[in-house]
């Protein structure tokens, strides 16, 4: 007897979960998620908004997840105050561990589960993976919805035969004689089993998805009690034009702080917004991000202010510095020639992406999809 599976999503208040909420609703309805968020106690307000406006799309609740929630203080605070009133920071992010992935996981228990996140088909990164057996990600936005631990175990040399006998008993495809030599093509640190995957899913996506959900029936992920997982058909790859289509055509709209707003500089017009979700006081932000918090919120500028002591500070410059007027003017003229490098850039690679899109592949996938 097959054991139950639940189905969960995150709504982080970021634009791509909150995409891939309506995404599945609308694809996928015979789907039973569970939507939960994780609230720190330190979002901005457009994030709660955007929480209800999806809670009426969806019809159904949003369950809030909330740590230290017996304290008379908010989460962050509370263990603020634990932490002996250390910041978190990249090499330590407390903040994730303890106000993001713990809530989780206790809400999931040692339930089988499907959780399904919101990294977009242009995306080149994987985000947080659970260590429990019991929690299986998916990633219905990309040609590869399976994690990158699902995909070594499937390709791995000493599942090569029993993967090309799958391959070779459900394939009508004429290209079968050469998604066998890609099979027993050996990887390398040139030819790594993700590329070998890559090369198969553009040969075949669906025929891909139905072959690794069948070798998943033998282990003991969750997906092996569903033997009909509706995304194996699953062909859609979507970028970040498509996620703010579908948040403005389905009327749950998008987050404020995503809108750009216009500043000038030196007689140059331009525009900046916020890249991400997650506390105003990120530490991944850019600091043109910090700028925008002080000049659009300076009340929670002045809050994250007040979190600076000696010493700790949540990037390498304190807030105050960074808040006088010349280093404000610097930070947006060095943002404007990273906008014109972009532009002039016609193929960005990766080490340009990380310089001028840093909400993109940085930071806690927890917090900001």
């Amino acid at each position: 007897m097959n054991k139950k599976v639940r189905h969960v999503l995150g709504i982080s208040g970021g634009k791509d979960s909150a995409a891939l909420a309506i995404y599945m609703k609308d694809n996928y309805p015979r789907l039973d998620i569970e939507y939960y968020t994780t609230d720190t106690g330190k979002e901005l307000d457009e994030t709660y908004q955007l929480i209800d406006n999806l809670e009426i799309y969806l019809g159904k609740e949003i369950i809030r997840l909330e740590a230290a929630n017996k304290s008379h203080q908010d989460p962050f605070d509370h263990y603020f105050e634990i932490f002996g009133r250390y910041l978190p920071r990249s090499d330590e992010r407390w903040c994730t561990r303890t106000l993001k992935l713990e809530p989780f996981e206790a809400f999931v228990g040692d339930d089988l589960v499907v959780s399904y996140v919101g990294i977009r088909g242009d995306e080149d990164r994987e985000g947080y993976i659970s260590k429990k057996d019991n929690i299986q990600s998916i990633f219905p936005f990309r040609q590869n919805i399976w994690s990158k631990d699902v995909i070594r175990t499937v390709f791995a040399e000493v599942n090569k035969a029993l993967v090309k006998e799958y391959y070779t008993e459900y394939s009508t495809n004429q290209n079968i004689s050469r998604i066998l030599e890609i099979l027993d093509k050996k990887t390398n640190d040139f030819f790594s089993i993700e590329d070998k995957a890559k090369l198969l899913l553009d040969i075949d996506t669906v025929l891909f998805n139905h072959v690794v959900h069948r070798f998943l029936q033998l282990t003991e992920r969750p997906l092996s009690q569903e033997s009909d997982f509706p995304l194996i058909s699953n062909t859609d790859i979507l970028v970040k034009d498509d996620i703010f289509r579908i948040l403005r055509e389905s009327g749950v709209g998008v987050p404020a702080y995503y809108e750009p707003i216009p500043f000038e500089i030196d007689g140059i017009r331009s525009t900046y917004s916020r890249s991400r979700s997650g506390c105003y006081f990120c530490f991944f932000q850019q600091k043109i991000e910090w700028v925008w918090l002080l000049e659009q919120h300076p009340d929670r500028f002045a809050k994250a202010v007040a979190y600076e002591q000696e010493g700790c500070t949540w990037m390498d410059e304190k807030l105050t510095d960074l808040a006088k007027p010349e280093r404000v003017a610097e930070i947006k003229r060095e943002y404007l020639k990273r906008k014109e490098r972009q532009k002039k850039n016609e193929k960005i690679n990766s080490k340009f992406l990380r310089d001028t899109l840093f909400e993109e592949s940085e930071g806690c996938i927890a917090c900001f999809v």
